[in-house]
């Protein structure tokens, strides 16, 4: 039986927790009419965007046997950054049109010299061989595993021998590593539900990111040391959110912390899912204040990243591939939740319920409205020096307030670049 990231102790680690904290799951939102890509890159050509995934339960007696438990698994995918060429997986800007490319990063405890891998183009990475509406076969499935071969997506990743140990008769290693994957770092939407957060940045944001994670796979390409996947202190929660960490976004995730320490802040990919789109959208902006006292907001906006919610920052949910003749599609996938007090299940209906978290029209009207109301009660510099006297003894300040007020300024002229999306009423 094949485990993936963080499904090895998702029951294991909801039975440590006792009566402090409780797993439970929520499905899907009804199904929306489908997301205009083009629309969407066109006016944010670069953006992050984060899927938790659900459970993978492969039917019986065809390949490998598949399944995992209900915490899941994560990926992000990344808009505007091309796969260098030369076998192992880097990356980079696309130097040409880059709305009109992305990769998909996935990370798996089967590597033993990489973090991630990358696999080129959005349908591909969640869609596979698909057309939409078109039913999974075995042909298909077959026919994709050998498309990833072609790839290469796995030339130059080793496997840990461990992964073979339970290798069915008839399979070379090559073509189980395919095996094996497929429905995890590629072709996901062939095995699971996508819970997804995107977050647009610019081009120089996405250079950060991109830098964070070539250096992650570094000392693993080099030799120097041998990837581990770790369920509490180095997986793909840590790749994500680490990646957004490294524009400004929120803090660092430690890894490699004391285990004690690691079972209390543990990750799990819908409850990120959830962080991701609060921490996109609703920040107090219109509380100054609110974003000098947040560190990590504060930091960005002072090194000119600017400010963590903004605009375009909408979910997509998608559901497994219904006709389906090799996994099977009624999934589930936790959140990590207080039984009490839950705001997980409270911030997740919210999400899938308000339009604005959702469809990108919406979305750009509220911000247009918000902007709106933070320069329309816009206090000169000298009054906030004066009513808190606090202010005065920090001399960041006044280069915050003018850098605040700047990224308003940017993200609204953004808003005034939708032109006819602000006036329609759905995707």
């Amino acid at each position: 039986m094949r485990r993936r990231c963080l499904i090895l102790f998702s029951l294991l680690l909801c039975a440590l927790a006792g009566s402090l904290t409780g797993c439970a799951t929520l499905p899907l939102p009804s199904p929306e009419p489908p997301h205009d890509e083009a629309s969407y890159t066109a006016l944010k050509p670069f953006y992050l965007e984060f899927c938790a995934l659900s459970e993978i339960q492969k039917k019986p007696g065809y390949g490998a046997d598949i399944r995992g438990g209900v915490g899941g698994h994560s990926t992000i995918y990344l808009n505007g950054v091309c796969l260098k060429r030369g076998g192992y997986p880097e990356i980079a800007v696309c130097p040409v049109d880059p709305a009109a490319h992305g990769v998909g990063l996935s990370v798996n405890g089967h590597f033993s010299n990489a973090n991630w891998v990358a696999i080129p183009g959005r349908n591909f990475f969640y869609h596979g061989d698909l057309r939409p509406g078109q039913a999974l076969t075995r042909r298909i499935y077959d026919a994709t595993k050998a498309h990833a071969k072609r790839l290469g997506i796995y030339d130059a990743i080793r496997f840990h021998n461990r992964v073979f140990e339970d290798m069915p008769p008839g399979y070379a290693r090559d073509a189980f590593k395919y095996e094996i994957s497929i429905g995890t770092d590629y072709a996901i939407g062939y095995a699971r539900d996508r819970y997804c957060a995107r977050v647009p940045v610019s081009a120089a944001q996405m250079a950060h990111i991109v830098d964070y994670l070539n250096g992650l796979n570094r000392p693993y390409r080099e030799g120097k040391a041998k990837y581990e996947w770790s369920v509490l202190n180095d997986n793909c929660i840590h790749v994500a959110h680490n990646a957004l960490s490294a524009i400004g976004f929120w803090p660092l995730w430690p890894t490699k912390r004391l285990f004690l320490i690691a079972a209390f802040d543990f990750p799990v990919p819908k409850n990120e899912f959830v962080n991701i789109m609060r921490r996109a959208n609703d920040m107090p902006l219109d509380h100054l204040l609110a974003v000098w006292d947040d560190g990590p907001a504060r930091r960005a906006v002072l090194a000119g990243e600017g400010l963590p919610t903004r605009p375009g920052a909408i979910a997509t949910f998608a559901p497994v591939t219904r006709d389906n003749q090799v996994y099977n599609t009624d999934l589930q996938l936790i959140f990590y939740d207080d039984p009490v007090f839950g705001p997980y299940e409270g911030w997740y209906r919210r999400i899938a319920a308000q339009p604005r978290y959702t469809d990108l029209a919406a979305d750009l009207r509220h911000f247009r409205s918000l902007y709106g109301r933070i320069e329309a009660d816009r206090r000169p510099l000298s009054w906030w020096l004066s009513h808190h006297p606090r202010l005065r003894s920090a001399p960041d300040f006044p280069a915050f307030y003018a850098r605040y007020y700047a990224a308003i300024e940017t993200s609204a002229a953004s808003i005034g670049a939708a032109g006819p999306l602000l006036v329609t009423t759905g995707h």
